[in-house]
């Protein structure tokens, strides 16, 4: 790989189930991703979860490994990452613990992701430049779960996550040798149920779908004869062939990893196609891997142009719960000044920007449960709610720093922090300490703050603040917030007010 600026370089990691993957790309002018370089070694994260609930410690280890050469080449690149893991640790009972050692072994934020998320990511991967009249249906058959996206041009509209996958019906019902017919029956009966318990009966989609992932790629290629696409009738069959395979001469079809699980997710193909009446079903190239590249090229430019979309959806939230626009508003107007005349002061990265703007946004919303406690039904309702624009993390911090814009400060030894190391503590402590002034300065929800700035001073931060009506209920409140701000950053506050 030739080596260019940081800023050039976006790398996804995908923790799957089966395998672990590693890809590289250079954005292009055209907006396009030129791959740079890929890997995927087939760790099989996933062996054991499903049987015992826990990643084994060797797994872990082999994961270990990987994930440290992954980190390797992205740093000898200077590359931009994001890592993601899907179902396997996202349902070991140690998958805590896998995402510390991956930060303190690697040096690798892993970010479990939920099964909607994994479904939004696939999607994008997948309908990249899809015209924005076009309907699709996603297909993405994991090792632990699959996911299944309904979409207007590229842009997901129903998402969903069955709870089946090729490797947890491998390691249930044992089908990596030859299925007899009886075992077989029971097989797909237990995929049948998985896709009545997790799709709608019914809903309107495409007759086509569209196949992301190794494993519908394998099976589409086996049951069409290497074409693209196949039908229910093609797949059937194809279950029954593969079924009646010993393991070596599946291996004469597909590599040794993929011969293990195919019949797992030949299965899973097939109770899919039947549940949504589908005429066939084409396989791609591209998933969530792909997806995770664009959704970070995607963020990276809307930052550089200063994009309001992540406050759009922090509002589109805050008014379905009917909260005070004007003053979430203002708060937000407020809490973006104050981030950005003292970047110095933070050193957080732009990304917290938009985290910031969207937990002053809405900050307020768990007073449509009760106005008592409400910043604890705030952390409640968007931690549990869709949020267009920001990814299950983001989405997650968001409702932290909202839920400490009032009465308690987010310290170490608060129980529902237990699990933020010192970094990600120490900055959500500082968004918070910026939110609770931003918050103050709008106290009686009257927008009497016309004007602020703030500047750095003699052991000091000084708030400039130009006033339009009496606030001092404003002042009052922000001397209080004072408090914890000298907490976090080391610096008292002063506020210097001018009338006009």
């Amino acid at each position: 790989m030739r080596k260019t600026q940081q800023s050039d370089i976006l790398a996804a990691i995908d923790v799957g189930t089966n395998a672990v993957r590693l890809e590289l790309v250079r954005p292009l002018p055209d907006g396009s991703l030129e791959t740079l370089h890929q890997e995927r070694d087939p760790v099989r994260p996933g062996e054991g979860v499903f049987a015992t609930g826990s990643i084994p410690r060797e797994v872990a280890d082999r994961l270990l490994s990987t994930l440290r050469r992954y980190s390797a080449l992205c740093r000898r690149d200077g590359a931009r990452l994001r890592a993601v893991a899907t179902s396997a640790v996202r349902e070991a009972r140690n998958g805590a613990e896998i995402v510390r050692r991956a930060r303190e072994e690697a040096g690798i934020e892993l970010e479990v992701v939920s099964g909607r998320e994994e479904a939004r990511l696939i999607c994008l991967g997948v309908l990249h430049g899809k015209p924005p009249n076009s309907r699709s249906l996603v297909l993405d058959i994991g090792g632990g779960s699959t996911e299944v996206a309904m979409a207007h041009g590229e842009h997901p509209s129903e998402l969903w996550s069955v709870a089946v996958g090729a490797v947890r019906l491998t390691e249930m019902f044992g089908t990596s040798a030859k299925v007899p017919p009886a075992r077989l029956a029971l097989v797909r009966s237990y995929a049948a149920e998985a896709f009545r318990e997790g799709l709608p009966k019914r809903f309107r989609h495409p007759s086509v779908a569209l196949g992301s992932s190794g494993t519908i790629n394998a099976v589409v290629g086996f049951a069409a004869s290497k074409r693209r696409s196949a039908t229910p009738k093609e797949i059937e069959k194809a279950v029954h062939e593969l079924a009646g395979m010993g393991i070596e001469e599946r291996r004469r079809h597909f590599d040794p990893g993929r011969a293990e699980i195919v019949i797992g997710g030949a299965v899973i193909l097939e109770a899919a196609v039947r549940h949504l009446g589908l005429a066939s079903v084409t396989s791609v190239d591209t998933g969530l891997r792909n997806g995770i590249l664009v959704d970070m090229f995607r963020r990276g430019a809307l930052a550089q142009r200063d994009d309001r979309s992540g406050a759009e959806g922090a509002l589109a939230l805050g008014r379905r719960f009917g909260f005070d626009e004007r003053h979430a508003v203002h708060v937000a107007a407020l809490a973006v000044t104050l981030f950005e005349d003292l970047a110095g002061l933070h050193g957080l990265p732009l990304s917290a920007r938009r985290v910031l703007e969207a937990a002053a946004v809405v900050h307020d919303v768990g007073n449509a449960v009760s106005f008592h406690k409400h910043h604890k039904h705030t952390f409640y309702l968007v931690a549990n709610a869709d949020m267009p624009g920001f990814a299950d993390r983001e989405r997650e911090l968001v409702a932290t720093v909202a839920r400490y814009h009032r009465r308690s400060t987010p310290d170490r030894g608060r129980a529902d922090l237990a699990h933020l190391s010192t970094a990600e503590l120490t900055s959500l402590r500082k968004l918070a300490a910026l939110l609770r002034v931003a918050n103050a300065l709008d106290a009686s929800h009257q927008q009497p703050v016309r004007e602020l700035r703030a500047e750095q001073r003699d052991g000091a931060v000084a708030l400039r603040l130009r006033l339009r009506a009496p606030a001092d209920l404003e002042l009052w409140d922000a001397d209080r917030e004072g408090q914890f701000f000298r907490a976090v950053f080391r610096k008292r506050l002063e506020l210097v007010v001018r009338k006009g």
